[in-house]
């Protein structure tokens, strides 16, 4: 059923795909990190007296989020410029 139109598609469909679904890590690092701090504010509001600890965690986590996000970016920017 799908096997003619698998034969039909090209290297460059392939490499525009991958570029679309590394794109979606960037969905997934913002969802990600509205939880996080969502979370971080319910924390700071049940125990204020940890505020410093709460928010230097969160900084730390929010930076490896955004770094998966980058991460992302970047294959998808390599695919498409292998396309062009």
């Amino acid at each position: 059923m799908f096997l003619p139109l698998l034969a039909e598609l090209t290297s460059e469909a392939f490499y525009a795909l991958g570029a679309a679904i590394a794109a979606f890590t960037g969905v997934g690092a913002g969802i990600g990190m509205g939880i996080a701090t969502g979370k971080a504010v319910e924390a700071i509001a049940r125990q204020p007296e940890a505020e410093g600890k709460i928010r230097t965690t969160l900084m730390l986590g929010l930076a490896f989020a955004e770094t998966t996000a980058i991460y992302g970016l970047l294959i998808a920017i390599l695919l498409v410029t292998k396309v062009l």
